[in-house]
């Protein structure tokens, strides 16, 4: 029986299209409008995005400064629709707007909404479009963020843009942004990420944020990734795929991370993803005891890499490593707000003013 209705049914045609055309689709007069697949960010995109966020970082350090950010966009509302559990994407993207004089309205749980008494998640972003001029949405489905966008620039006679904060297993762009301005930012004085070898250890097959980062290899030279993961939670089959189209290098590591270690410029962990179990316990099943970072492993890690995390953290990284200057995960966490501050400023072309500011400039320091 099928239970789509026509919207549904419109909805499945665009969401078929291939990822140039709804790259296309999220654009308004040439730039970007809706953030809401990696696939959008091209190497043009993320050097704006890199020298903006630098500026922001700058600019807010002095008081004239912080009052000329927040006088960007105080005409501007933005909704926070989180209908799945997140800290550190709501407050980031929460203080991001908030920088640029934004004001906020949220949602953190859809049972203090109109869709506990039946209204269709359609209809509820339909009615926070009304109000607001942004909406940064968190949802546990994929393609949510997706469908949102697509709703509000088909349906609504006051389309707004959506940015896409974690939608399922699927998407979380706006991490690979703040992941890639790390990465930028630790390799600013050996050549860039240009030539790099990231290993991505973990949870990769439901790691939304490992699938996002992928993806951006395409925009820089000679780069290789290596997947070390339990054959359980290794990468899918689309991203390798999609890897293979652009000729980038990867390798696959199923048995342990150690030996794989000395190789990598930049170490990115993540947590089982034990959300998406449905209940079954199924990944606690699995041995993942050889793809833990551990303090005696920091011996094989090169002097010049990194080690990231996009949080939350288990056990996955010791913290004893937390003090050594290649533990870069903190340091990611505080770049989430600047770089989500530099793409809301993006989105409402005022970007350039940002650029241009000629006010108040502490001495710049990396």
């Amino acid at each position: 029986m099928n239970n789509m209705n026509a919207q549904d049914e419109q909805f499945a045609l665009f969401h078929n299209k291939s990822a140039h055309e709804k790259v296309e689709y999220f654009k308004r007069d040439g730039r970007v409008f809706d953030m809401v697949i990696s696939q959008q960010l091209d190497r043009s995109f993320l050097d704006t995005i890199y020298n903006i966020t630098n500026m922001l970082r700058d600019i807010s350090k002095t008081k004239e400064g912080a009052v000329f950010l927040q006088s960007l966009l105080p005409h501007k509302r933005a909704m926070l629709y989180f209908a799945q559990p997140s800290s550190r994407t709501f407050l980031s993207f929460e203080n991001a707007c908030h920088l640029l004089g934004m004001r906020t309205s949220e949602i953190r749980d859809t049972s203090v909404s109109s869709e506990v008494k039946g209204e269709s998640s359609d209809d509820s972003l339909r009615t926070f479009s009304s109000y607001t001029d942004l909406i940064i949405m968190r949802h546990k489905e994929r393609d949510s963020a997706e469908r949102a966008a697509w709703l509000l620039n088909t349906f609504s006679n006051r389309p707004v843009p959506v940015i896409n904060g974690g939608s399922g297993a699927d998407q979380h762009p706006t991490q690979a942004i703040l992941d890639i301005y790390t990465l930028q930012r630790s390799f600013h004085l050996q050549g860039g990420l240009d030539r790099k070898t990231i290993l991505m250890v973990g949870d990769l097959k439901r790691g939304r944020t490992v699938r996002s980062l992928s993806y951006l290899m395409k925009n820089y030279k000679d780069m290789r990734l290596i997947f070390a993961a339990p054959k359980a939670f290794q990468m899918e089959k689309d991203i390798l795929e999609f890897l293979d189209e652009h000729k980038i290098a990867y390798t696959i590591e199923t048995e342990s991370m150690e030996r794989v270690l000395p190789l990598a410029d930049a170490i990115y962990m993540t947590r089982i993803q034990d959300e998406h179990d449905a209940g079954s316990g199924a990944s606690g099943r699995v041995d993942i005891s050889k793809f833990k970072l551990r303090l005696e492993h920091m011996n094989k890690v090169k002097s010049s890499a990194v080690i990231l995390h996009p949080f939350p953290r288990r056990d996955e990284i010791d913290v004893a490593i937390d003090p050594d200057p290649r533990a870069k995960y903190w340091r990611e966490e505080r770049n989430g707000m600047w770089t989500r501050a530099a793409l809301i400023a993006f989105i409402f072309n005022v970007h350039e003013e940002i650029l241009q500011y000629d006010g108040p400039m502490p001495i710049k320091r990396f």
